[in-house]
């Protein structure tokens, strides 16, 4: 009786605890920034970090329902969960709220949900199901397209949405299918089209496609053996296509304020007046973001002391910007502290995935771990500066009841997989 007891509290206690810490730690740098200098009520509900606290104590719920849901019961019902998430992401077309010119949420009463946060545990679950009934790897084409409908299909309503942060995100998914046997092509071809893109934007598309074009033909005089004439033509007729394109997608199809977040970043602006404009609008939250960690030096001004924080310089700051408060407040070992969390705590995700036996549970965990890493990447990059501004929230940390719910059931569902390897007799 007492193994049988037991078993159902093996669980990795150690991803449990380092997704605690950073949730705990989310919640102390809401509170710093929502103070203002006066005296706080912590349960005062009315605010942002009261709100935050009753997601938190609504969370433990949700885990011990996923916990305590059987493991099988995931794979078995993962097409019908990921329906039912399409279904959720079309029905705002028709009954979703707009808020900040992106209509993402179902709004009752005065509470909000965004069913796109909770689309990506549900993709993870369908490629999952999908992979694992190929009982191989992924090295066919047509198995290949099925992967990617599944993955562009939720990614498609999204950006329709006009929420490009949470599009983002499904790009994740390319590590995943990598891992399981992806073709080496698909990596090279991506990097290829990202590259020729920034580059076609910085300094031209003539010039990009005329530097390809020159280049393609050398390497064809050098080695016409390993490379083939055709070949040589085809990339550089499909590199001219691509420039051009991106050209004509950044200045007809992406929207204003699209274009000056893309601009600023590639310091495309020549206009010294316009750029200080558009630094004053489009830049300030970065700007002062900036400000702020840098304010924090090696340790920090101390919790709820941050002058900036508490100024309220940063505007949303307890949401995309919540690692601005950390910099300033807790300074350079602060931020080291929570780089160092998320890294543990994705390389705990992979260890255990690499430790799974079913291969379902093996590719769900290299889902969450690979959706959480591009959340973090992005997240933290746009806060220093290093990548366009991109909405986009840092996972456990940042305020928001439907982020905190989505990244639980993400997470917990792969742990209480995992616990059916612990569980095994």
């Amino acid at each position: 009786m007492v193994r049988e007891t037991n078993r159902y509290f093996k669980f990795d206690w150690i991803t449990i605890i380092l997704f605690l810490l950073l949730v705990g730690f989310g919640w102390l740098n809401i509170v710093s920034a929502s103070h203002t200098g006066e005296t706080m009520n912590y349960f005062d509900f009315s605010q942002s970090y009261g709100k935050q606290l009753i997601f938190i104590f609504l969370t433990f719920g949700l885990i011990v329902i996923l916990l305590g849901i059987d493991a099988k019961f995931y794979e078995r019902f993962s097409s019908i969960i990921y329906i039912i998430s399409m279904l959720s992401l079309v029905g705002l077309f028709l009954f979703g709220k707009n808020v900040n010119g992106a209509t993402s949420w179902y709004a009752f009463g005065s509470f909000t949900i965004q069913p796109s946060e909770f689309a990506k545990a549900a993709t993870a679950l369908a490629v999952a199901k999908h992979i694992s009934d190929l009982n191989t790897n992924i090295n066919n084409l047509k198995d290949q397209i099925k992967a990617f409908v599944i993955i562009i299909l939720p990614a498609l309503l999204v950006l329709l949405q006009n929420d490009t942060g949470s599009t983002v995100v499904y790009g994740a998914f390319f590590f995943v299918l990598y891992r399981e046997g992806l073709p080496k092509i698909y990596l090279y071809i991506g990097l290829f089209i990202v590259l020729i893109s920034i580059l076609a934007l910085k300094f031209g598309a003539p010039i990009i496609a005329v530097v390809v074009a020159i280049i393609s033909l050398t390497m064809y005089f050098l080695n016409k053996k390993k490379n083939p004439l055709l070949q040589s033509l085809f990339i550089i007729l499909a590199s001219t296509a691509l420039c051009f394109g991106v050209k004509f997608f950044y200045e007809s199809i992406l929207k204003p304020h699209q274009q000056d977040r893309i601009s600023l970043w590639l310091r495309l602006e020549k206009d010294p007046v316009k750029l200080e404009q558009m630094k004053k609008t489009f830049a300030y939250n970065l700007n002062e973001s900036e400000k702020a960690i840098s304010s924090g030096g090696f340790s920090g001004k101390g919790f709820m002391e941050g002058t900036r924080t508490t100024g309220k310089f940063v505007p949303e700051q307890h949401t995309d910007y919540i690692f601005s408060t950390v910099g300033e407040e807790w300074g350079f070992l602060g931020c080291t502290f929570v780089v160092v969390l998320f890294v543990l705590l994705l390389l705990r995700i992979l260890h255990l995935a690499e430790l799974q036996k079913s291969q379902f549970s093996r590719v769900y965990g290299y889902g969450v771990a690979s959706i959480i890493f591009i959340h973090f990447l992005i997240n933290i990059g746009m806060v220093m500066g290093l990548i366009p501004t991109i909405g986009i929230p840092l996972p456990m940390f940042s305020y928001g009841g439907s982020g905190l719910w989505a990244f639980t059931i993400l997470i917990f569902i792969f742990i209480k997989l995992d616990s059916n390897r612990i569980n095994e007799w």
